[in-house]
């Protein structure tokens, strides 16, 4: 196999021979330097490459360059090895259009010309770029196949899967053409579908999510029995437990029963979250969240359900669906929160098959020209509403209440006001979902004006409500009626400490009433739900274990 490459592009031929000297003196055993006089001529080149089958590693551009600047190209360059890492060569006075790289366009980096001494300028950058490509696989290299019914729940789970979990694949509708031949070629039918096939020719018939895990790369099963510290759910608040424990020597693990990111991961747009001025895509943010864990050592597992926690000792023992189980000296518990259902005739029967929980991205394509209805008033139903109305002919969003300022954050509101296309209903609710395949009309009630009406469509997305997912947890763990678990000084009522607490001391802060298991995010009692302060807790969670460590 040859060797990844390292592609610079700079109009400037100095320069150009500066940089690829400069890595070829670093990088040249390991990588093959390529270097093109133009975006255009570097597109091509990407090409050839592609064809080839050959991968790219990263990619380094010049900001200023004549016909396409540095950031269209590297956002083209995306498409076609979305894998590679990124970086913008820009001189002082662009440093402002670098930023908004790195926040737009997922820039991994700038560097400033010119870049002397390169063992301190230019190495250390080039090796982040490096070793975040080595640590992410370059996945565009293969191609994973998707076979199924556009109208079936099933077939939409498994997109859903492959898209939260970021594996790039390519959907064929089961009436084209082309997934008729792959349908014969892997000798399914049917009843079969849908049908996953994996870039070495792997066939998986109505795949569930551990086998989906395991055929496209993921880590499923945990590489020891015994760790420092295990992080259970991979929101928000795991990531910043796991970036924080692993950074600080604790040998961590991370289980995720289905995709790391959450809520926040569905998230099309986070435009409130500190150092992203123009806002930051929840995929995004969790892709770094997840690599930065990874960089530090932190063991990452999907599709694992936690089905128990027991103390046994000293030791902290999950226990998993399958009968497996590991252990450590400590856990934070971060499994968040997931929509409520909607209580209206006809909605379970079409989940997926046109109403869905959370953003499904994946649906976004074929929502042009359509009338897509969102329910909820928090920000995670703006943030959608604004993100589908860039994709569809109208975005209604009904609200229960009389308005969005009880629920959601100011700037969402005046975006929503902006967009022409977007409809803020008020005191109106889903009473009956109509459909046979797929959802084709609901039924409104508008009690504002007391009328009744039902109207066509083909999409409607459901953002009500948040409950806690603890009904694994025993009664050792202390929750308040609404299933969240309480910490710290709420287990002290009338200076009595929870029952069964053995220790000569008061809950920490984040301390649940089992010592050693802590609590971070949205499934803690009396938390703040936003991402900002998820990742806050995550990190002052493994402040906190340390200091349970040292107490032992």
């Amino acid at each position: 196999m040859s060797l990844p490459i390292l592609m610079t592009v700079d109009d400037d031929p100095a320069v150009s021979r500066s940089v690829a000297r400069d890595l070829r003196r670093r990088y040249g055993q390991d990588y093959r330097v390529v270097r093109a006089a133009s975006g255009a001529d570097a597109l091509d080149a990407l090409r050839e490459i592609k064809l080839r089958g050959d991968a790219v590693a990263a990619i380094l551009a010049d900001y200023r360059m004549p016909q396409m600047d540095g950031i269209s190209f590297l956002e083209q360059a995306m498409d076609l090895f979305p894998a590679a890492r990124r970086a913008l060569l820009t001189a002082y006075a662009d440093t402002d259009a670098a930023i908004q790289a790195i926040n737009v366009v997922d820039v991994d980096h700038y560097l400033l010309k010119p870049w002397d001494p390169p063992e301190e300028k230019l190495y250390p950058v080039v090796d982040a770029l490096v070793d975040a490509w080595r640590a992410a696989g370059d996945r565009s290299v293969g191609e994973t196949k998707v076979i199924g019914h556009r109208w079936s729940s099933p077939s939409f789970k498994v997109r859903d899967f492959l898209a939260r979990n970021s594996v790039p694949y390519r959907w064929y509708s089961v009436d084209e053409p082309e997934a008729c031949r792959l349908l014969d070629a892997a000798e399914c039918a049917a009843e079969d579908i849908p049908v996953l096939i994996t870039p070495d020719g792997t066939v998986l018939r109505k795949p569930g999510g551990e086998q989906i895990a395991d055929a496209v790369g993921l880590s499923t099963r945990p590489a020891s029995e015994f760790y420092d510290l295990i992080v259970v759910g991979g929101g928000p608040a795991g990531l910043g437990a796991a970036v924080y424990g692993a950074s600080e020597g604790l040998r961590t693990v991370l289980v995720e029963r289905r995709a790391t990111g959450g809520q926040a991961g569905q998230s099309s747009r986070i435009e409130n979250y500190l150092g992203f001025p123009d806002g930051v895509s929840g995929a995004q943010l969790t892709d770094r969240a997840r690599r930065q864990a990874q960089k530090f050592g932190a063991e990452v597992l999907t599709t694992r359900d936690v089905t128990g926690l027991e103390a046994r000792g000293s030791a902290r023992v999950v226990k998993f669906g399958d009968g497996s189980e590991i252990a450590a000296h400590a856990v934070v518990l971060s499994t968040g929160v997931s929509y409520r259902a909607l209580e209206a005739e006809g909605v379970a029967g079409l989940t997926g098959r046109g109403v869905f929980y959370g953003s499904a991205s994946t649906e976004a394509p074929d929502c042009a020209d359509e009338h897509v209805y969102i329910v909820g008033g928090a920000n995670s139903a703006g943030q959608a509403a604004v993100f589908f109305s860039r994709h569809a002919k109208e975005v209604s969003i009904l609200v229960r209440g009389p308005s969005l300022q009880a629920s959601m954050s100011h700037y969402l509101i005046e975006q929503i006001e902006a967009i022409g296309n977007i409809h803020v209903r008020t005191r109106t609710t889903v009473e009956r979902a109509h459909g046979t395949d797929h959802l084709e009309e609901l039924t409104l009630s508008d009690r504002e004006r007391g009328l009744t009406e039902t109207v066509p469509t083909g999409h409607l997305f459901v953002f009500i409500g948040a409950a806690p997912r603890t009904e694994w947890l025993g009664d050792e763990v202390l929750r308040d009626e609404h299933g969240f678990v309480r910490t710290g000084p709420d287990l002290v009522v009338e200076g009595r400490r929870p029952p069964g607490w053995d220790l000569d001391r008061d809950p920490l802060h984040l301390e649940s009433s089992i010592p050693g298991v802590f609590v971070a995010g949205d499934v803690r009692a009396q938390s703040v739900k936003r991402v900002a302060s998820a990742v806050g807790e995550g990190a002052m969670a493994v402040t906190l274990v340390h200091r349970y460590l040292e107490a032992r």
